[in-house]
């Protein structure tokens, strides 16, 4: 998978997070098949994701990632360039760190999470139902093992 990494204002550039963030993307390509295909991240801080959120779900608050999927559903007709294109991750790296804290582990894995969970949206899963999340919950830990990401004793809150 090939991805495009950008900064909001006021976010830093860090060879660090970059590093987490294609690890990811690395093992998600490889257990999914998608070497030819391209995910674009924004990096941000929790006003600019509360922005994002209200504009594009409704949701009048910050959050700790959003995903846009660009060839969503069974009839979605773009070139073959176009299926290709996955589509966009925003990721607040403020609300990372919180959650981290939140949570009672390292930042990194917080993000690692948080990357993992993005994609796996991005590529159709949900966790609207118990039975979806379930699902989805099992395929984010086998991306995060492999990585050797392993689950913490405190359990993520959705």
């Amino acid at each position: 998978m090939h991805i495009q990494i950008s900064y909001d204002d006021g976010i830093e550039q860090d060879s660090k997070i970059e590093e987490i963030i294609q690890k990811v993307c690395d093992e998600v390509s490889r257990v999914y098949d998608l070497e030819d295909d391209e995910l674009s991240i924004l990096l941000c801080d929790n006003k600019r994701i509360h922005e994002l959120n209200k504009e594009y779900r409704g949701i009048d608050r910050p959050t700790d990632v959003l995903s846009f999927a660009l060839n969503e559903g069974d009839d979605y007709e773009g070139s073959e360039e176009e299926h290709h294109l996955l589509g966009d991750m925003i990721i607040s790296l403020e609300r990372t760190h919180e959650q981290a804290i939140e949570y009672g582990h390292s930042f990194e894995r917080e993000l690692a999470y948080l990357t993992t969970h993005s994609c796996l949206h991005i590529l159709g899963y949900d966790h609207m139902t118990d039975e979806d999340k379930k699902e989805m919950r099992t395929e984010e830990e086998f991306v995060l093992s492999n990585l050797g990401y392993v689950r913490e004793d405190q359990p993520y809150n959705e």
